[in-house]
């Protein structure tokens, strides 16, 4: 069976299609832990993992929404565990990490999804709206990084995937926390790139552009509108795109591909 074959689209466990084609990468036997699994981005990625597999171990704050995913990816035949954990408290995270590891008995796959907002402009913003979203977008994935890499490492096999933003990289007004935040992933991701290859494993990032999502969906028609006519594709993103673009970097036939920024945004920093 050919790993990165396609197939028709087929219902995430969450009931919602994941696109009009779908990559086939085989997932079984490996584990992958998922940040911010519980809604959104994350779930999307940890239901198409699961989809894909691997046993999806499912970190976020709430147990009660992890549950609801986890139930959802067994329901369809997955694998999931929940582990809940607040990110923004470093202390919790070399523990979560070995938790999964002892539970699900190894892991070879990291997603750094979780994330945070605290938008206003430079001149407004307080010592605690940075020191939040630094903590949470930059501090935590290093932190996960540093616990998931020795497991990774000792097994010589390992796929790192953070999830930045195109606003690491061009910036963006009134979130000057969050581009900083994602900037700083991105150097993370290509700076730990080079000091891991040797033991085969691979540290790369996704930068999703205009997602559609509660968030933005809260901007309002109007401003929406607006959006869409500075993509050039004209539409908001899909949380499934996002997902796919992680399937790919997690795949075992990726393994020459490390220390990249893959943008998915329809074209909007070209």
């Amino acid at each position: 069976m050919s790993e990165m074959s396609q197939q028709p689209s087929v219902p995430t466990p969450s009931g919602q299609a994941a696109g009009p084609r779908r990559l086939q990468v085989d997932l079984s036997g490996q584990v992958a832990l998922v940040t911010g699994a519980s809604q959104g981005l994350g779930r999307a990625i940890a239901e198409t993992l699961g989809a894909a597999g691997a046993a999806v171990a499912l970190v976020a704050r709430s147990a009660g929404k992890l549950a609801d995913v986890a139930a959802g990816i067994r329901a369809a035949g997955g694998r999931a565990e929940a582990f809940p954990c607040d990110v923004a408290k470093g202390e919790e995270i070399a523990g979560v990490v070995e938790r999964v590891v002892e539970g699900l008995g190894r892991l070879d796959i990291l997603v750094n999804n979780a994330g945070v907002t605290r938008d206003t402009l430079l001149p407004r913003m307080s010592d605690e709206e940075w020191d939040e979203v630094l903590t949470t977008n930059l501090r935590a994935p290093f932190l996960f990084m540093r616990a998931a890499s020795r497991p990774m490492m000792q097994q010589r096999y390992g796929r790192i995937i953070n999830v930045a933003s195109v606003s690491g990289l061009i910036g963006n007004a009134g979130q000057a926390n969050y581009s900083a935040s994602k900037a700083g992933l991105v150097g993370l991701t290509r700076t730990v790139s080079k000091e891991l290859a040797g033991r085969k494993v691979t540290v790369n990032a996704v930068a999703p552009g205009f997602i559609a999502s509660d968030m933005t969906a809260a901007l309002g028609p109007a401003l929406l509108d607006e959006v869409k006519k500075r993509v050039p594709a004209k539409r908001l993103g899909e949380a499934w795109e996002i997902a796919e673009a992680v399937l790919f970097l997690a795949a075992p036939s990726s393994a020459y591909i490390t220390g990249q920024v893959v943008v998915v945004d329809g074209g909007l920093i070209g």
